[in-house]
């Protein structure tokens, strides 16, 4: 009997989770690319599924049946935050928090681990973000969207959890009813099924909880009931699980679709049996100064209603009354819920669209026009995050380091050199980057601070320092808690492209006197020279904790200087991580396959390279996975065989001895 695609996959996932075996031993089946996972509750629409997609019904999945939860599951733990002293005197550390949702790609056919374009929302304003939600769904894809790992990996680095979509579209949008009554149905002993196994795949794919969207029409109190008991059996067992659940303000009590605006009697059952709630647009002032009592009324914090703010068309154009939210002169009424800001890329032509023009924009976005959160533009019609909220840091551990490596890059850098030259993207591969960008002390021009992807020292993107220096400049990096020991040291590695300038380590063990002022820095010298340089500095005098790391900059000449920085590092003794073991090929179509390992202890993620006959090596790609996806790879000229080499790469960008493996042709 001819297999059907359903156990071709099990058969791959078998292979993928097996122990280690020689590469010619493992079972081979086919490799398909896999792609991040969505459902329909449960029963499926009527005819046929539209080229690229696959219907799959929520209450079917079970993980042992899952051949693509290998490449699907996060691997990267919440990490802890703090909070510095703000960057300026108007951002707050305990009030308004922000949520963010965001459609990275489309429902179907969405890569699980990055893709060949370096065109992609790479968000990395985490340090504003309290909770991202993995925004998408449509009735003719599926309605629960499980986030891809890359996207999980880099917000869980930043301290931001990740929330699953649960998407019941209006009718106008094709959404059926009995799709919400397929999310609440009950069994016999009157459970929430359903719930179980949301709480189940956000477990087994490593993300943080659900936002519960339900806007088809038609409903009644009987329905509404339901989906009550619904939400507080799905809080009840996420909560046990570390995990959290967001209502967004649609269904109201008699189960009817009736957004309101605001926290009162229509909506207030559900928001008592989430964490959160997102209060849609139709908002006013009145309507939130009364939702922020009312939560505190119910012993609920103001600061767990997301105020919807929808950037999706205008971005920062957005005519919005920051007053109602944040206001500059007394406390922040509730939080801000941004819908859909990666507008910053979609906005961009697409034609010619490149990571620098992203970034700029993004920067803009979360910064504001002044593009440096110690010195806001007060004339600014746009209130950006880092006017209102202060951002939050997760250095706390050594060994630390940063390649300032974005998650995406029109080529790929090791050791300063191009080891491929195709576009990419990959938001596991992101590093935990600065938080405040870009704040620059000086009492002279200020250069223009950015990512930069005409050159890296690893990865895709460096930090460009473009400017005239007429007086020393002092470029805050890192707000950090890093404990400083007699054996501490800081590698700091960098490039001048243009003008002579003269670079020192700058260390603070103390905060800064007042929000935004300089911190009590004391400054190492670093040597340069032509090319990329690393340079060693010992952290004496020094004692207590790290509280900021940053670069002085001291301009010779004519003051023009175009200076990277390529790499930091802080630790306390070298460290080389061990090597993966059991490289296999688990899945081959062609040029395509799938490939699955055993991962290195302590291993940040993995990179494989090709070894090409002329004895160079190519990469082809990294992961947090303990697997990965191949495609449209073709022979060498004469080549008989492809052999690939597997690395770990530590906490300090240090790599391990290779494995490999080989595919004849």
């Amino acid at each position: 009997m001819k297999p059907t695609r359903r156990t071709v996959l099990i058969a791959a996932a078998t292979a993928a989770l097996m122990p280690s075996l020689p590469a010619e031993a493992a079972p081979k089946a086919a490799a398909l690319q896999p792609y991040a996972s969505y459902w329909y509750p449960d029963s499926l629409p009527a005819g046929s599924p539209g080229t690229g997609i696959t219907w799959r019904s929520l209450k079917s999945w079970r993980p042992a049946d899952d051949a693509d939860l290998a490449f699907n599951a996060s691997t990267v733990p919440l990490a802890p935050r703090f909070t510095p002293a703000p960057a300026n005197t108007t951002a707050r550390s305990d009030q308004a928090r922000i949520q963010s949702l965001v459609s990275f790609g489309p429902t179907a056919s969405n890569p699980s681990q990055g893709s060949a374009t370096a065109d992609y929302y790479a968000l990395t304003h985490w340090a504003y973000i309290d909770e991202l939600v993995f925004w998408g769904g449509s009735s003719g894809e599926g309605l629960i969207l499980a986030p891809n790992a890359p996207i999980v990996d880099a917000a869980h680095r930043h301290g931001v959890p990740v929330l699953g979509n649960i998407f019941l579209p209006p009718v106008a949008y094709g959404g059926q009813l009995q799709w919400t009554r397929d999310l609440v149905q009950k069994d016999a002993a009157g459970r929430y099924p359903l719930a179980d196994r949301l709480v189940a795949v956000a477990a087994a794919y490593g993300f943080d909880g659900w936002f519960v969207n339900a806007e088809t029409s038609g409903g009644n109190t009987a329905l509404a009931t339901d989906m009550l008991g619904f939400l507080r059996e799905l809080k009840t067992l996420a909560r046990a699980k570390g995990q959290r659940v967001t209502w967004y303000d649609s269904m109201t009590v008699n189960g009817g679709v009736s957004w309101q605006g605001a926290l009162n009697s229509q909506n207030e059952p559900f928001f008592q049996a989430a964490d959160d709630m997102f209060v849609d647009f139709r908002w006013t002032a009145a309507k939130l100064t009364s939702s922020g009592q009312r939560a505190g009324q119910l012993g609920r914090s103001r600061y767990e209603l997301w105020a919807g703010v929808d950037v999706e068309s205008n971005g920062w154009n957005s005519s919005v009354n920051w007053d109602a939210i944040v206001p500059r002169d007394k406390a922040h009424v509730v939080s801000v819920g941004f819908y859909r800001p990666e507008w910053t890329r979609n906005h961009l032509p697409a034609d010619g669209r490149t990571p620098g023009d992203f970034h700029a924009a993004d920067d803009h976005f979360w910064t504001g026009r002044s593009l440096d959160p110690s010195r806001p533009d007060t004339a600014d019609s746009w209130r950006a995050p880092a006017v209102s909220v202060a951002d939050r840091s997760t250095v706390t551990s050594i060994p630390f380091a940063s390649v300032f490596n974005t998650g995406h890059g029109l080529r790929w850098y090791e050791d300063g050199q191009v080891t491929s030259d195709a576009p990419w993207n990959h938001l596991g591969l992101q590093d935990r980057l600065p938080s405040r960008r870009w704040v620059v002390h000086t009492d002279g021009q200020r250069p223009a601070v950015t990512f930069d992807f005409a050159a890296a020292w690893r990865g895709g993107s460096s930090v460009l320092v473009d400017g005239a220096l007429d007086r020393p400049a002092v470029l805050d990096v890192y707000a950090t808690r890093l404990p400083v020991t007699a054996d501490t040291v800081v590698e700091l590695t960098h490039r001048a492209d243009a003008g002579a300038v003269k670079v020192e380590l700058a260390v603070a063990t103390a905060e800064p006197t007042t929000p935004g002022a300089t911190p009590p820095y004391t400054y190492y010298p670093v040597s340069s020279g032509s090319g990329w340089q690393t340079t060693t500095v010992r952290l004496t005098g020094l004692t207590g904790t790290v509280r900021a790391i940053g670069v002085r900059l001291t301009a010779a000449g004519t003051g023009q200087v175009r200076w990277r920085l390529g790499g930091i590092a802080v630790r306390n003794a070298p460290q080389t991580p061990a090597a993966p073991s059991g490289l296999r090929i688990t899945g081959a179509s062609g040029g395509d396959l799938r490939l699955a390992w055993n991962p290195a202890s302590g291993a940040r993620h993995h990179t494989l390279h090709r070894l090409l006959p002329d004895g160079t090596r190519r990469f082809l790609g990294g992961t947090c996975q303990s697997a990965y996806f191949l495609g449209g790879l073709k022979p060498e000229q004469g080549e008989q065989e492809a052999r690939f080499e597997l690395r770990a790469v530590g906490e300090l960008y240090t790599t391990s001895a290779p494995v490999t493996v080989t595919h004849r042709w």
